[in-house]
This record gives structure tokens, sequence and C-alpha cells, in this order.
């Protein structure tokens, strides 16, 4: 076993935490009362709800991520770069905060259908974020030859776009299920009862751990079969050149007014309504509401205190993916598929079992641990892991390993080889599996409450307690500054797009 190796099966067993903690909990169950809870009709009906809901939201996320990161890369028109920005942002609002705004605005939005959609606006851009850097990463010769052929524009991006892109499609429709399986906010408010759901209310309203052990592991189950669907649909294609030349980008088409027109409103309204109903109704708490009064001081100590964790979690969430993403991109075998796959697992564990899990560890190996930074860090990349290693394998995979083979046939030995050309061709994919990650730390609110350091607060955890107890305009201030904290390493990693 090579050290890159020995790194990603490392990093794959502390993803596995909170499974482990589940098998133990599992352990002091009886067989027979698990059964029961499995074959009751209330476990089927939440079964289907959350298949339901998060297939929904997979195929739309999907669509119309591909349908933006492909506008946005190949044409050309009026406000373009304004569009590009802002495609990514609905990231920065957490999923509670938009349906909460979207109910407030129209009570008939709760319901299944509204909770697709609600969450269809918050995830797409995980698809889009991962669709636009691979298609920063394409040959366009592979198109040019098929366009010679005589085919269609439509035909050849159904048939040579689409097929290089389907990697980056996958992991990000896998993130977007993951998310939505084990999503609590945004259903709670919108009346939609999930596994997710009934396994937190199983847990603040019972002090036994049958139901919410057996639920979070039927979910673990759904978890693993889709993730073992999504790397069987991968095969054992390679998706990077094997030819020489430099990599160059396709020449945007330059939109006529009538098909401009025609995208500018598509974007305009998908903004609006990711960004511009919780923009509006943040706005009119902070000028309306008689709760808008806050201490600058604290929301300061807010604010700093979330840019270290979330720092803090990108950069050892990335440092666990970089292994791991290596070996699955450059491996189809069973051990580069099991290694990413045990990353997938404990994504859609609830974030409150998964701080159960870190408490367990905690005060049995490390007493003096429990409530610091670095154990909610560590929950953090727990979370977060997938996100990373679904950026990092789709460069990984797009980069020429020939590159690699070179090196080594020149005396590189392979930290170098890793150093010197891997990850600089996979730079791209680093950049947006941090900013992915750090996204997701700056909103993560349940793991947060119970793992958080004493007089320690994090901007989602001020905005949810505000949130609960009706004090609207004085969460608005601490929504506000979660976007801005998204906006900034978004807009950085926009301006490196554009260089590169």
């Amino acid at each position: 076993m090579t050290p890159l190796t020995a790194a990603a099966v490392l990093a794959a067993a502390v993803s596995a935490v909170p499974l482990v903690y589940l098998g133990i909990a599992l352990a002091g169950l009886d067989a027979g009362q698990v059964a029961e809870v499995l074959l009751q009709p209330r476990t089927r009906q939440l079964l289907a709800t959350t298949l339901l809901l998060a297939g929904t939201v997979t195929t739309a996320s999907v669509l119309l991520g591909l349908a933006t990161a492909y506008v946005l890369h190949a044409f050309d028109f009026p406000g373009r770069r304004v569009f590009a920005v802002l495609a990514g942002l609905p990231l920065a609002v957490p999923s509670y905060v938009a349906a909460y705004t979207w109910v407030a605005l129209t009570p008939a939005v709760a319901g299944p259908a509204g909770a697709a959609m609600v969450l269809t606006l918050c995830c797409h851009p995980y698809v889009h974020l991962l669709a636009g850097s691979a298609l920063r990463g394409l040959d366009p010769g592979l198109a040019e030859v098929a366009r010679a052929t005589g085919r269609r524009p439509l035909a050849v991006f159904c048939t040579v776009t689409v097929r290089q892109l389907r990697p980056a499609l996958a992991a990000g429709g896998l993130l977007v299920a993951t998310y939505v399986l084990a999503d609590f906010g945004s259903v709670s408010i919108l009346r939609v009862t999930t596994l997710t759901r009934a396994i937190a209310v199983s847990l603040e309203n019972s002090f036994g751990r049958l139901v919410p052990v057996t639920l979070s592991l039927l979910l673990v189950v759904v978890s693993a079969l889709v993730v073992t669907g999504e790397l069987r649909s991968r095969g054992r294609a390679r998706y990077a050149r094997t030819g020489s030349g430099a990599r160059r980008r396709a020449p945007r088409v330059r939109l006529a007014p009538l098909p401009a027109a025609a995208v500018v409103t598509g974007l305009g309204a998908l903004a609006a309504a990711a960004l511009g109903v919780p923009v509006v109704s943040l706005a009119r708490w902070l000028a309306v509401g008689t709760s808008a009064t806050f201490d600058p001081a604290r929301l300061w100590d807010t604010a700093t205190s979330t840019l270290l964790l979330a720092s803090g979690g990108a950069l050892l969430t990335v440092a666990l993916a970089l292994p791991i993403g290596v070996v699955a991109g450059r491996s189809s075998g069973r051990l580069a598929r099991a290694l990413e796959g045990a990353s997938w697992l404990s994504h859609t564990v609830p974030g409150i079992v998964v701080a159960l899990s870190l408490v367990y560890l905690t005060l049995r190996v490390a007493p003096a641990a429990y409530l610091t930074a670095p154990v909610l860090v560590l929950a953090y990349a727990v979370l977060f892991l997938p996100l990373a290693v679904g950026a990092v394998r789709t460069a990984v995979a797009q980069s020429p390993p020939a590159l690699e083979e070179v090196a080594r046939s020149l005396g590189r030995r392979p930290w170098q080889v890793l150093r010197e050309v891997t990850l600089p061709l996979a730079a791209p994919g680093v950049l947006t599996a941090a900013l992915l990650v750090f996204l997701s730390c700056v909103k993560e609110l349940t793991a947060t409450l119970v793992l958080h350091p004493t007089g320690t607060e994090t901007l989602a955890m001020r905005l949810w307690s505000s949130t609960t107890s009706g004090q609207y305009a004085a969460a608005a201030p601490y929504a506000a500054l979660i976007v801005v904290l998204a906006a900034v390493p978004a807009h950085l990693l926009q301006r490196e797009r554009g260089a590169r």
C-alpha cells in the first residue's frame, strides 16, 4: 500500500466515526424491536416521502445546475459576469432561512412541492459549481470535431459535452441527494416529515435510542444504495485528454438580442427566487422590525468565531479529501470506490447524530477535548468531506495521467509528483472544494449547537436562536453577515477562474 493510499484509508476512517457510533448503539438494542420499528407503516411513509423529495430535488438541481453552468461558460451576453457571481451565492443562504422567507411570503408554499422548490433553489449551485469547474477543463477539440462531422449543436452538447461532464454531474447530484436526505431545518419549517426530521424529534422527545438509532441506520442504508448506484454508473471511463496540445478555452458565442434577452430573463428570475426573496425579507426585518437592536461588539466576535471555525473546517476537510480524491480520480478499482463511498455515508447522518458520536468518542478517549474548537472542526470535516472529495476527484480525473508518468520516469518521488504535477493540475477542483466546505461550515447549525466551545457563538447559532424566538429583525444582521462571508470566497474563486 502506497503512502497516498494509506492516507486515503486514514481519512475514510475518520469520516466513519458516526457509523461506528451507530453500530455500537445498535449492538445494545433488541433485534426484534428494531425489526418492529422498520416494519411499521409510519416508517414506510417516512421512507417514501424522503426518497420522493430527494429524487425530485436531485433531478431538478442537476438540470438547473447544468443549464446555468453551460450558459455562463459557452455564451456571451449582457450581465454575464454579474450572473456568474450570483449563480453560486444561493449556497450562502441557509435552507431554513430560505424556507422561512418563502413561507412568510406565501404560506401556501408549505408542503412537499414547496420543500422541493426551496431545496432546489438552495442546492442547485452544488451542481453549477462542479459542472462549471469541469467545463473549464474540457478539451474543446472534441466538440469541434463533432460539429465538423455535421452534428447539430444540441446533438454535440448531449453526446459530447454532457458525457464528459458525467463525473461532475454525478458528484453534484450525489451532494444534493445526500444534503436533502440529511436536511432538518427547511423541511421542519415547510412541514414535511422526512426520516431526518423524525430522528431529531425522537431524540428531543424521548430518552430511548430505539427509534432514532433505527431510523438513522435506515438513512445510512438508503445513502449507501445511492452512493453505490453513482459509483457503478460511473464505470471505468476516463475523462482526461490523452493527446498532445495545450489546454485552451473555446471562444464564447455572442448571443443575438432575442436569445440574450431570454437568457437574462431566465437567470434573473432564478436569482430573484433564490436570492431576492431572502434578501428582501432580511432588508425588511432590518428596516421595520422592533427587535433589530444588536450589540456591534457581539456581532464582530460572532463573525470572527464563525470565520475561524469555518476556515479551520475547510482546511482540515480539504486535507482529508486530497488523498481520497487523488486515489479515486486515478483508479476505478474496488479500493478506490470503497474509500470514496465511505466518505459519503456519514454525509447523510443527521448532524445531531454526528455530534453525539464525537461526544461519545471524546468523553472516552480524550475528555479534555470535550467542547473544544478542534472537535467542532472535526465534525465539520466528517459532515462535509464528500463536498471536497467530489470536487477533487473530478479535477484529478480530467488531468492527463501521462504527465505524472513522465515525472516519475524522470526520477521524481511519489510525493514530488503529487506536489509538482497532480495538485497544480487539480487546483481548480481544490479551490472549489474549499469554497463549498467553507460555505457549508458557515451555515452548519445542528452539530455546532451541540459541540461549540463554551462562550463561543457562530452566526448560524445566533440566527437560529433569534428566528426560533420570533425576533426576525434581530436575526437579520447575522443572516446578512453569512451572505457576506460567503460572497467573498465566491468572488475570489470567480477571479481565479477568469485568470485561468
